[in-house]
């Protein structure tokens, strides 16, 4: 009897040592090895989204049409963008208590702005050549910084072997990617160097999906496989096998490609080499 008692309680001890241990809930990225996990699909309400186990936060912005840069700007999260189940994450920022403060500030700013007008009209005349000698500065550091863009430019490679059978579409509702057609298992390979930020099922209507990230700027999608052959966080070469095609969440077997430019769906062809 005394040994079952001390049985019981060793046992309760090691239970509540073991909640006590942890202070906050653990991060998504702990729970994800390839893809997620999340039971839920993705989806935004009310410009708001609460996150579940699997979800990261690119595949977050990627569903809302946005750029992750913004997002994790708007919540607070910086880099490498660790999200947490159960984190609620805002898609725009809130507006909240500010038309008092405009309508206030615009009264006081009425009379100080009388009082400036005649100051600035008679310091016009004298800050041109300033206003054209920063322009002409400015200018050229725009034109270093598009060409540094150009040199940084990614190199786009077709992702897969096979008819395009959709095209891209500029409408509201239209498709935003290339549908390529081929068989269940044709290989589907990164069109650029990148990371893996995304390997899972939660985003509706694609399936198995990868992203990758190729820079601060583009993204490419990669939807309806089969089978998914690389881990999220894991770095992939151009034209690397990362998946097999498929056709979960489609009606035909098909790799669903799409490239995103600062978490806006821009048109593939513009990007990859004619065939």
């Amino acid at each position: 009897m005394l040994k079952t008692y001390l049985l019981i309680m060793t046992t309760a001890c090691m239970l509540l040592s073991g909640c006590s241990s942890r202070t906050a809930p653990a991060p998504v990225t702990s729970l994800v090895i390839g893809k997620s996990s999340s039971s839920q699909k993705i989806h935004v309400k009310n410009n708001r989204y609460r996150v579940q186990k699997g979800d990261t936060l690119f595949a977050i912005a990627f569903s809302a049409n946005k750029d992750v840069r913004t997002i994790a700007q708007i919540n607070g999260i910086q880099p490498p963008y660790t999200i947490y189940p159960g984190q609620v994450i805002y898609i725009e920022r809130p507006q909240n208590k500010n038309k008092k403060r405009k309508k206030y500030t615009a009264k006081q700013d009425k009379s100080s702005s009388n009082k400036q007008k005649n100051n600035k009209t008679a310091k016009k005349e004298l800050d041109q050549p300033k206003q054209r000698e920063y322009v002409q500065k400015h200018s050229s550091k725009n034109d270093n910084a598009s060409k540094a863009l150009f040199s940084n430019e990614v190199r786009w490679h077709w992702p897969a072997v096979g008819k395009v059978t959709k095209h891209f579409s500029s409408k509201e509702n239209g498709y935003k990617g290339l549908q390529i057609t081929n068989v269940e298992g044709a290989p589907v390979k990164a069109a650029a160097d990148g990371i893996v930020v995304y390997a899972g099922n939660a985003l509706r209507g694609y399936g198995n999906l990868i992203i990758l990230k190729h820079n601060d700027d583009y993204l490419s999608a990669y939807a309806h496989n089969s089978k998914l052959q690389v881990t999220e966080q894991q770095k992939v070469k151009v034209g690397q096998k990362i998946a097999e095609m498929g056709s979960t969440d489609a009606s035909k077997t098909a790799l669903r490609f799409e490239i995103r430019f600062r978490g806006q769906a821009v048109n593939p062809v513009k990007y990859l080499p004619s065939k």
